[in-house]
């Protein structure tokens, strides 16, 4: 099973409001999910995402696959630096700055 952060859509006409979560990469954009790791408005003026930064990063070091919109959205709240960090930590190699 290949699990996929991905943004599921909720809120009311022409009011968007998506939810940030780990869902099984066969089911629907809003069907059934795993996890809710997040919300994110993009009405709102700061345009940054309010996460579950633990859970989200379980999940990318377990290899969960974000979308590219995902990916957007931890690099704007700082957790895809941190999930990088801890990769090359890891590794041994230094990380890009």
């Amino acid at each position: 099973m290949a699990v996929h952060l991905r943004l599921a859509r909720a809120g009311r006409h022409k009011r968007p409001m998506y939810r940030l979560v780990a869902a099984d990469s066969r089911r629907a954009r809003d069907g059934r999910f795993i996890e809710i790791l997040g919300f994110f408005d993009p009405l709102k003026e700061t345009g940054i995402p309010e996460l579950k930064q633990e859970r989200v990063l379980s999940w990318l070091h377990q290899g969960a696959q974000p979308t590219v919109t995902v990916r957007t959205l931890l690099r704007r709240s700082g957790v895809w630096k941190q999930f990088e960090a801890e990769k090359a930590a890891k590794k041994g190699t230094p990380t890009k700055e």
